[in-house]
């Protein structure tokens, strides 16, 4: 019940500031498009440093905007509110007929094939179909890969995957000489495809990875900033030894 009440004075809050609110009242689902993706963002950074505080007030932004685009839905006569969650409810159980059904499923991997096999049934023609075009890059690489091994695509043994990723450097450094940029990026492309699938067998989150590393390098760089502002110098005056020291001494704080 406690639910129920806060979600219904959320609904009425939006249609509060659908009504009377100018700005909210000029939104539509294409206005309200890049903000729904900073949002997604800022709570991915909030997950990276489990910052639990943050993680609630950014799912309370999207939830927002969850509501948001299906009070426009409703204007426009093309869903509700309660469309929208019935949809969820109903896909769910269709697709966990190890819960709803007879179907047997023993661990995580029976589940992702049984899913997949169930989004073909249901007239998609890939099993990457569901893998969105706009998606960054790596995270992209990480759910092809992922929708992939549901069929059997995958290597056997984490050993084999490393094998590739050097096996790709090789090609990478060989084409690196013919100075063709095209090859190049290809080959540069392959490197970071296979390091996303050893980091699958590493069981580790190559963008979550990737994003701490970037965390790391700006702390550790502005570290190398203020020290440098701290003898009155700015970074294009110092020599890369005087900013290497600087960095060594940031690795250690």
């Amino acid at each position: 019940m406690e639910n129920n009440a806060a979600f219904e004075r959320l609904l009425s809050i939006m249609d509060d500031l659908r009504e009377k609110c100018p700005w909210d009242r000029k939104q539509t689902i294409h206005t309200l498009r890049q903000q729904s993706i900073e949002e997604l963002y800022e709570l991915a950074d909030a997950i990276t440093t489990s910052d639990w505080k943050s993680i609630k007030e950014e799912l309370g932004d999207l939830l927002l905007h969850i509501v948001f685009y299906a009070k426009i839905g409703a204007e426009q006569g093309q869903f509700t509110i309660t469309d929208v969650i019935n949809g969820i409810c109903e896909k769910l159980i269709s697709r966990h007929p190890h819960i709803y059904g007879d179907v047997k499923a023993e661990d995580e991997e029976a589940v992702k094939q049984n899913w997949e096999k169930l989004k073909l049934k249901e007239g998609k023609t890939s099993v990457l179909s569901g893998v969105p075009q706009s998606l960054p890059a790596l995270v992209k690489a990480m759910r092809l890969q992922s929708k992939a091994k549901t069929v059997g695509f995958e290597w056997d043994t984490t050993e084999q995957v490393w094998e590739k990723v050097k096996e790709e450097v090789q090609e990478l450094e060989e084409v690196v000489g013919t100075g063709n940029a095209d090859e190049i990026e290809g080959e540069f492309g392959d490197v970071l495809f296979s390091l996303v699938n050893y980091s699958r067998f590493l069981k580790i989150d190559a963008e979550n990875a990737l994003e701490r590393t970037n965390k790391k390098f700006i702390r550790r760089f502005q570290y190398i900033e203020k020290k440098a502002a701290e003898k009155g110098k700015t970074l294009d005056e110092m020599t890369l030894g005087e900013m290497d020291e600087l960095w060594n001494e940031a690795k250690k704080c």
